[in-house]
């Protein structure tokens, strides 16, 4: 999150934290609600209608009373959230795997696709978890999943399902089996969480008295590298979620912060005032040094990769007012991308290089757009106005970002269009900064 102080900025509210350009930091510590737990959990309010939706029955699953996750209702919310799916009432009665519906009369009902499935505990304390997706309207049975897993990874396992549906029915992949994370504020202790994408199970990786800032995910979901100010200084640190081990790779003299993996995980963008002004540097992950890529007098920072690395999206001051450019990776001069608007930061490339998402401002407020970067069309996607940090899910296919709605810090989602948007809401007072993680290879 990157604000100026320029008239009309929004006030700190929500930041321990808020970089200025150029990536010196105004320390603003509001006063934060008590909460009882930092892992409170989310609640999710869905708005919006999609221009199409499929019409989609989950049946509750045989034997899912004795579980303690409840499938069917974990792949709906997620379907739900999407946008891209109607849920049909399946009624009360269980259909497994094993079932052979009469896919007619669930057509008749206005039912496009069906879900049923089954979970059985074993001896060895492991879950059996089986589904199955029929297609109504072509009368075709569609296949499904089936693996044992442990109570830990019953509700990853429904996300894995939902994705496995999403696939099938739209032709994308889904990404409700990915991770989200987030800062957030409760009393004067500062917290890097890390949670599914619909906010449950959430934990923290980091915990301190001094602010974190700018988190950003490794390629590969294994790491998070970030910005804190435990040695009294913004050093940027890479941080293994699962081992727990952090290490600083930026720690210059001045300030070093908006870290931004490359795609093969090698390099980090880093914004450095090591040289007097605050410029983009490229920093070897394992050591093997800085080199500057940015050369102006301005103020350059916010770097976002391309997705093949060869372009580095930024923002800088050069023109008067902070706007996106762009640079190639190799070296050379910038392109100013952003002409709509006086004020565009915290630009977000989506991975398959088709969209460009920003904060901008809009008369005096600021709201998250999306650029088509074929054709440069530009929408301001969002009703609110006090947006900030967006980033896309590793589909492409949704946003999330944080913002104040109705006097509440929240996290939302976002179609691309706008249409549809999901509200993630706790009891925790100030959370802010979000990113999505990547697709995982294996279990966290």
């Amino acid at each position: 999150m990157l604000h100026s102080d320029a008239p009309g900025a929004p006030d700190s509210r929500r930041s321990a934290c808020l970089r200025l350009l150029g990536g010196s930091v105004l320390l603003a510590m509001g006063a934060s609600a008590p909460v009882a737990s930092a892992l409170a959990q989310f609640r999710v309010e869905i708005s919006g209608v999609g221009a199409t939706q499929i019409p989609i029955a989950i049946a509750r699953f045989r034997d899912e009373g004795r579980c303690p996750v409840a499938l069917s209702a974990v792949i709906q919310a997620d379907l739900e959230r999407s946008g891209l799916f109607k849920v049909i009432d399946a009624g009360s009665t269980p259909i497994d795997d094993a079932s052979k519906p009469a896919l007619s009369d669930w057509k008749s009902r206005g039912v496009d696709a069906l879900v049923g499935g089954s979970v059985t505990q074993l001896a060895d304390g492991r879950w059996d978890v089986r589904y199955h997706l029929w297609d109504a309207l072509k009368g075709k049975d569609l296949g499904g999943l089936s693996q044992a897993v442990h109570p830990a990874d019953l509700r990853l396992m429904a996300h894995r399902i939902a994705d496995d549906i999403y696939e099938k029915l739209t032709g994308d992949r889904g990404a409700f089996a990915t991770r989200i994370a987030y800062v957030s504020k409760v009393g004067k202790q500062h917290q890097l969480i890390v949670a599914d994408a619909d906010g449950e199970g959430a934990q923290v990786p980091l915990a301190s008295s001094q602010p974190i800032i700018s988190p950003t995910w490794s390629p590969d979901g294994r790491n998070l590298a970030y910005v804190s100010f435990e040695t009294g200084k913004p050093v940027v640190i890479v941080h293994d979620v699962s081992s727990g081990r952090r290490r600083v790779v930026a720690g210059f003299k001045g300030s070093n912060s908006a870290p931004a993996w490359s795609p093969d995980g090698r390099q980090l963008a880093v914004t450095l005032s090591r040289d007097g002004g605050s410029q983009i540097h490229i920093l070897d992950v394992e050591g093997g040094g800085t080199r500057r890529l940015t050369q102006s007098s301005a103020i350059d920072t916010e770097a976002t990769w391309s997705p093949d690395g060869a372009t580095l999206y930024f923002v800088s001051d050069r023109g008067g007012s902070p706007q996106i450019y762009r640079v190639p990776v190799s070296g050379g001069g910038a392109q100013r991308v952003t002409f709509s608007g006086s004020y565009n930061i915290s630009p977000a490339i989506s991975p398959d290089g088709r969209w460009l998402a920003y904060v901008g401002q809009v008369e005096r407020g600021y709201k998250v757009h999306v650029m088509d970067l074929s054709s440069g069309q530009v929408k301001a996607i969002t009703e609110t106005r006090d947006d900030e940090s967006p980033g896309f899910a590793p589909n492409s296919k949704q946003l999330i970002y944080a913002t104040r709605l109705q006097g509440r810090e929240v996290l939302m989602t976002s179609t691309l269009d706008g249409r549809i948007k999901a509200k993630l809401t706790t009891q925790v007072s100030d959370v802010r900064e979000p990113v999505w993680g990547p697709y995982l290879t294996q279990r966290r």
